[in-house]
Order: C-alpha cells, then sequence, then structure tokens
C-alpha cells in the first residue's frame, strides 16, 4: 500500500505536516497553484501529469522509493491552521478533487488491495473502491450514523476536551463527527495493518467542512471558532502522526487550508447524447487535440527509421566490396566445377 500525502485545506495556505525521505519537499514561500494540488499528490505518488508542474517547493527525490499512500484532508472555513511543517501559499483556490489519482490507482492496481476512499461526511458524499474497501465499510458516512457514533462509549467524546463546545448543539455535534470519521480511519486501519504493507498505493481523500458552519453560527471572533480551531489542529496533526506510523514512516502528510473557494467544483461528465455527436464530421476541419504520448511515439518511430536506414547502408557497402576470394567455401567450388566443364 503507499501512504505519500495528508493533505488539508487552510484558506490559502498548503502546509506539509509528514514526509518521508524519498519526497523531498524544500522550504520557502513559493506559491502553488490551486488547481495543481491533485497533481502534486500524483507526482509524489509516483504517477505522471499530461502538463509539467515547474514548482520549486517539491523536488525529484528518490524514483525508486515511493510512498505508500495519499492521504488528503480538506478543510474549509479558514485562512491558515498553525500546523508543523513546511507551508505554501495557494494562488487562486479553487476546488479540486483526485479522481485523476484515484483512477490512475484503479486501473493500474485494479488485482491488488489498493484503499481509495473519499468522504465527505456533512455532504454524506462517499466514494470508495478496490477490495480493500471492504474494511470501511462499517465507516459512518451519513449524518445520522455519525451522529449515533459520537455518542457510543469508544467515541471521541469521553477523551476530547470539549471546553466551549456543546454536545447538545448540532453544529457543534457535525463539527466534532467528521474529528470522529478521522479517529476510526486510523482505528480501522490499524485493526488492519495488511493493507498499509501491501504493494499497492493508497488513497484516502477527506473534506472537512464543520469548522466553517461553527464559523457561521458563532462567528470568527467567538470562543467556540477559536477552541474548534484549536482542537481540530490537534486532531490532524495526532491522525497523520497516526497514518504515518502506520505506513512505517513512508507517508507524505500535507495540509491546505482555504476560506472560500473561487468557484464552485465542477465534474466532466459525459451523456448519450454528447457521444453520438462526437462520432458526426467534424464541420470547422480542426486537428485533433494534442496527444501528450505523440513526442514519445514520435522519437520511437524516428530513430526506429534512422537505424533501419543505417543498417541498409551498412549491409549494402560490405556486400558491394566484398573480396570473392574470402568468401564461403560454397562460392569456390561452384566456380570450380564451372571451370572444369
Amino acid at each position: 500500500s503507499s501512504f505519500c500525502l495528508f493533505l488539508g485545506v487552510c484558506g490559502s495556505e498548503f502546509s506539509i505536516l509528514r514526509s518521508p525521505q524519498s519526497v523531498a519537499f524544500r522550504d520557502g514561500s513559493w506559491p502553488i497553484p490551486g488547481e495543481r494540488i491533485p497533481d502534486v499528490a500524483a507526482l509524489t505518488m509516483g504517477f505522471s501529469v499530461e502538463e509539467d508542474l515547474p514548482w520549486p517547493g517539491l523536488g525529484v527525490g528518490d524514483l525508486f522509493h515511493r510512498p505508500q499512500a495519499t492521504v488528503l484532508v480538506t478543510v474549509k472555513g479558514v485562512d491558515k491552521l498553525p500546523v508543523k511543517g513546511f507551508s505554501y501559499p495557494i494562488e487562486n483556490a479553487v476546488p479540486f478533487s483526485l479522481d485523476s489519482v484515484a483512477n490512475a490507482i484503479h486501473t493500474l492496481f485494479s488485482e491488488e488491495t489498493p484503499v481509495v476512499l473519499q468522504l465527505a461526511p456533512s455532504e454524506e458524499r462517499v466514494y470508495m473502491v478496490g477490495k480493500a474497501n471492504a474494511v470501511f465499510e462499517d465507516l459512518s458516512v451519513t449524518l445520522r450514523q455519525l451522529r449515533n457514533r459520537l455518542f457510543q462509549d469508544s467515541s471521541i467524546l469521553s477523551s476530547l476536551p470539549l471546553n466551549s463546545l456543546s454536545r447538545n448543539n448540532e453544529v457543534d455535534l457535525l463539527f466534532l463527527s467528521e474529528l470522529q470519521v478521522l479517529h476510526d480511519i486510523a482505528s480501522l486501519l490499524s485493526r488492519h495493518k495488511h493493507l498499509a504493507k501491501d504493494h499497492s498505493p493508497d488513497l484516502y481523500s477527506l473534506e472537512l467542512s464543520g469548522l466553517e458552519e461553527i464559523g457561521k453560527r458563532y462567528g470568527e471572533d467567538s470562543q467556540q471558532f477559536k477552541d474548534a480551531s484549536q482542537i481540530l489542529v490537534d486532531s490532524l496533526q495526532k491522525f497523520a502522526d497516526e497514518m504515518f506510523n502506520l505506513y512505517g514512516g513512508n507517508a507524505v502528510v500535507e495540509v491546505v487550508a482555504v476560506k472560500e473557494f473561487n468557484s464552485p467544483l465542477s465534474r466532466k461528465t459525459r451523456s448519450i447524447l454528447q457521444a453520438s455527436q462526437s462520432k458526426n464530421e467534424n464541420p470547422y476541419n480542426l486537428a485533433y487535440p494534442y496527444n501528450y504520448d505523440y513526442s514519445v511515439i514520435f522519437n520511437i518511430v524516428l530513430w526506429m527509421m534512422i537505424g533501419l536506414a543505417l543498417a541498409v547502408i551498412v549491409i549494402s557497402y560490405n556486400l558491394w566490396n566484398m573480396d570473392p576470394g574470402y568468401d564461403s567455401i560454397i562460392y569456390r567450388m561452384t566456380n570450380q566445377k564451372i571451370r572444369m566443364d
């Protein structure tokens, strides 16, 4: 399995909580475009991206030892979280998803047991694919399940200092239930450690908006918002350390915080009508879209043709200048037979 990246969204800041030695993040204030965050996740896991990422914050690292998983946590409603590690400003904080990374894992490791878990508890949005995700079937994903989970004996309410937060307020319970999900993911994985020790990469993408709702309910200057922010930072750091240790230290842990996205997230979809229209002839006679494999195919064909051409020239030259005296015995015997006749 592969755990490489833990990512949270802190307004306009992208932070690295933990990372292995095989992934080289540099300390600096280089801004990272919001739409390229999925490419950072893909590159740290060893996957290729369609467009080069000229971002100095990420070095080449060890190409032969890639991280064992990526965990991306998106925290909405706050400009910055005081987490430990490298931090980079985000320019153009647009919504992003790790669908491309999830598809690459599912395509390349479909016969193995990768963990691909994408979850937004407050929106009851969950996406799980692959054989390994049977382990997470008991994970609370709906609001009703999350509320019931909080009032069980083994919930975080028994150990978490609530301070000014209340277990009787729905907004507070939503925030706490998201922290419960973090705890349960690490707990389930600790009981199934074989998933963290296999050879397939893992992906965890979580979106937390409970802090944003607390800010709307009490105000960002309220004691509740300050307490919730501190509890969230502590919970994220604990979650990052637990996941990092479960994967044997072979993990990158990142956090991004965003106060508000610049535009809503739109996912590309195709309809039957679009599929039928694409079969029609192009009325504008436009060229085909550029294929990023073109340069690779072009070089393979070019150098193969050059090699074959040189081989033909060398062989033809040697045949033309061949000395009959050094030819095979078949030629000499045939020549003598002709002379005797």
